[in-house]
């Protein structure tokens, strides 16, 4: 019984370019539906799910006439341009069959390595999930440089399971999982059902390349179960083409390989927030704004706010002190300490009307506030 996607509430799903493409001829239809059907059924049963969708590429060859993968950066992105309006027309209209909205968001590596427009993305993704809309997500191939790329979507999956702080992180592939060695050379070699994260043996056991179709082999497979790990998420590598495969693993089926993360979620980024040692400057609350962290889970308003001391941006952890200056919590900052100092002591809905613009009615919101003990 796997309790790990039995237990799952926010899930992580990546798919590779042979699966949606059936090896390179073109956007599979069929496929793509099967999987639409399966998140439908898994958001009915009060799961938000994410898409990360390879593909792009290989349609867009498909519709260019493209017999071989172009090596030219420009080619690729003239490609991908080509292929990704085929890609989410077909994930939108599959989504809808079954009653689910879909939104296309496209990601560079720049998007998730500057704090300001990390935030942002994470803020957009759990705006479309509590809205009931499926994220489809790509990388955007038709600006990326090779400096710049994730380099294939099985980081990227991880990358996005890290940044909505997913439970799970699923890879479906051409492959059932993970073996000891390459079963096509290896009559020895054994399935690997579950297993470690970030365990270095398994590096060691994934070697090799993937399909002609894709970029990552297994070896990316295993490197993304580790990443994703590090914000407590649990991998499992399975075949894209098992039968109600996503709707099987969240009932608690063992399919495939599953790599468990060695921290809990919550805990991952309690000790992330709490060894946080750049903090960039400290918000003192009031006696009635620590009750509301510390007894009613709340988020933090700028109303509660006392003064704000030191120089931070937006996304910048800061530490949360009561008036007999002891830290009760640390949490990432929704505005920067200039615009902190003018909202302090003003209720949300003047937000506004002070700075001109209003990004949420926290200055810290529950989600990226860890109390400290």
């Amino acid at each position: 019984m796997n309790e790990v996607l039995k237990n799952a509430r926010r899930i992580v799903v990546k798919v590779g370019s042979s699966l949606v493409t059936n090896e390179g001829k073109g956007v599979d239809a069929e496929a793509i539906g099967t999987w639409c059907r399966q998140m439908a059924a898994l958001a009915r049963d009060g799961r938000e799910v994410i898409m990360v969708s390879s593909g792009a590429i290989a349609e867009g060859m498909k519709r260019l006439g493209w017999a071989t993968r172009p090596k030219e950066i420009h080619e690729l992105q003239a490609a991908a341009a080509v292929g990704q309006m085929g890609l989410a027309q077909m994930y939108e209209t599959k989504l809808r069959e079954h009653g689910m909205g879909s939104a296309q968001v496209l990601l560079t590596h720049a998007d998730l390595a500057d704090r300001e427009r990390y935030l942002n993305a994470r803020s957009t993704l759990l705006a479309l999930l509590s809205h009931q809309v499926v994220p489809v997500i790509n990388e955007n191939d038709t600006v990326v440089t090779d400096e710049i790329k994730f380099g294939d979507n099985d980081t990227l999956g991880a990358l996005v399971a890290n940044l909505v702080e997913a439970d799970a992180l699923v890879i479906l592939t051409d492959q059932k999982g993970l073996y000891s060695a390459d079963p096509r050379k290896d009559p020895e070699a054994r399935f690997i059902d579950v297993c470690a994260a970030g365990d270095p043996a398994l590096e060691q056991m994934a070697g090799g390349a993937g399909s002609r179709v894709g970029t990552g082999g297994m070896i990316t497979k295993v490197l993304a179960a580790k990443r994703a790990a590090r914000s407590g998420a649990s991998t499992v590598i399975a075949w894209g083409r098992e039968p109600d495969v996503l709707v099987r693993l969240s009932q608690g089926e063992s399919i495939g390989s599953l790599f468990v993360a060695g921290t809990a979620k919550f805990t991952a980024r309690k000790q992330w927030m709490a060894d946080h040692l750049q903090l960039r400057g400290v918000v003192v609350i009031d006696d009635g704004a620590v009750a509301k962290l510390r007894d009613e889970g709340k988020s933090l308003l700028p109303i509660g706010v006392v003064e704000v001391q030191g120089e931070f941006h937006r996304g910048d952890v800061v530490a949360v002190r009561n008036l007999q200056g002891h830290d009760v919590a640390r949490g990432l900052a929704n505005y920067a300490s200039s615009e902190a100092r003018l909202i302090a002591r003003k209720p949300s809905s003047e937000i506004e009307g002070i700075l001109g613009f209003i990004i949420e009615p926290a200055l810290i919101h529950r989600d990226n506030l860890v109390l400290m003990d």
